[in-house]
């Protein structure tokens, strides 16, 4: 069974000049010419985009959209009309945004944060600028230490609120920021803390989140990266517990906190010597 607005892994049916049609279980779908992998023949087996073209046809494509069913995502408007704003996200045909799916009106060429959904009427995908009735906190699917994708929403005075699995909101505290982001950025995350309703000042379930990986994993990274960085440096580095928490980002990539838990534990496993002037490969 074919989805619209995902990926889909779909036969090779029928050879076309303009094309080729792939087969949904029905009449086929039509993978046009331009978008056709060389080589690409009768049996074989492609992965494609679907989605509606300009003439409400179902179609096939091998490009890949800026966002899929069910993403939120930043896109930028191309063309404004009376019923509505369209989008460009990355396909021939543009995406497509009501009017009453606008917060206070689309301006040309300005970048807006939507949700992809699709609209139960017509079965085409649009976008929609109203995203929190599509998010909510109360049947959570995930638990503390899940690794996580996040998408930044908005910033506040605490930090920036952000969209966890496309499914729920969370909060990126400042002090657990230690490079530039903005909001529509995508990064990998994981759950840090959550809050029950009952529990938290706001009445409602709120879930603190980091970005990067979690504990184990984390340091296991950043060992790594360490122990490169040594020996890519004739077994020397001038930074330890006491260096400046904006140099230690800017050449390992990780918070301070972490750095010192890595060379921690490098020490303890004599992998590593820590002196007054760095780090130093442990010598065999």
């Amino acid at each position: 069974m074919t989805r619209v607005g995902e990926y889909n892994t779909l036969k090779v049916k029928k050879e076309l000049d303009f094309g080729l049609i792939l087969d949904d279980g029905r009449d086929g779908i039509l993978l046009p010419k331009r978008f056709v992998p060389r080589g690409a023949r009768i049996g074989d087996d492609l992965t494609v985009f679907l989605y509606h073209d300009g003439e409400d046809r179902l179609i096939a494509t091998t490009q890949h959209p800026k966002g899929i069913l069910g993403d939120v995502v930043k896109l930028q408007v191309v063309s404004v009309t009376p019923q509505g704003a369209f989008l460009d996200w990355g396909l021939m045909k543009d995406l497509f945004v009501p009017k009453s799916k606008q917060l206070s009106g689309m301006r040309l060429g300005g970048d807006y944060m939507v949700k992809i959904y699709l609209d139960e009427h017509t079965g085409r995908l649009a976008a929609t600028e109203k995203i929190e009735p599509f998010l909510n906190n109360e049947n959570l699917t995930v638990k503390e230490k899940d690794t996580v994708e996040l998408t930044v929403l908005r910033r506040t005075d605490i930090g920036y609120v952000v969209i966890i699995n496309n499914r729920h909101t969370g909060v990126l505290h400042f002090n657990e920021i230690f490079r530039e982001i903005a909001v529509g950025d995508r990064f990998e995350g994981f759950i840090k803390n959550i809050t029950p309703a009952e529990k938290s000042p706001s009445g409602e379930t709120q879930i603190d989140v980091v970005a990067g990986k979690s504990g184990y994993e984390r340091t296991e990274d950043a060992a790594a990266k360490i122990l490169r960085l040594l020996k890519e440096n004739k077994g020397h580095l001038p930074y330890h517990d006491k260096s400046d928490p904006e140099i230690i980002y800017s050449v390992f990539g990780m918070s301070k906190k972490t750095f010192k838990m890595t060379i921690g534990r490098l020490y303890k496993e004599k992998k590593i010597v820590i002196t007054e002037k760095g780090i130093e490969l442990a010598r065999p």
